[in-house]
C-alpha cells in the first residue's frame, strides 16, 4: 500500500513531464511519489514510536523548528512616499 497525501500537490510526471494535480487522500505511484519533496504533503498514517504529544523529529525544547526561511520576518515597513515632482524650468530669453 502506498503513502496517502494530506494536501493537494502539483507535480510533474517523471515520464511524460506533464503537470498533474494530486488531491488529498490520493495514493500516487512510487515514481510520482518520489517527485513530491514536501514532507508536510504526506498524511501520518503510521503510528509513531515517539511519546504521545511529540513528533519523531521534534526536539525536546518547545520552540518550533523553522520551515523554509530561517531568518525572522522583518516588521512591515510603511510604504515610502514618492519623491516630490519637480517642475522643469522654462526656457528664458538667454536660451
Amino acid at each position: 500500500m502506498g503513502r496517502r497525501l494530506a494536501a493537494a500537490v502539483h507535480v510533474q510526471h517523471p515520464k511524460s513531464r506533464e503537470w498533474i494535480v494530486l488531491e488529498p487522500g490520493d495514493e500516487p505511484d512510487e515514481d510520482v511519489a518520489a517527485e513530491i519533496t514536501n514532507p508536510d504533503a504526506w498524511a501520518d498514517d503510521e503510528p509513531s514510536s515517539a511519546p504521545e504529544g511529540s513528533s519523531p523529529g521534534e526536539s525536546e525544547t518547545d520552540e518550533p523548528q523553522p520551515f523554509g526561511f530561517t531568518t525572522p520576518p522583518e516588521a512591515e515597513a510603511e510604504p515610502a512616499q514618492p519623491a516630490p515632482r519637480r517642475r522643469r524650468k522654462t526656457a528664458g530669453p538667454d536660451a
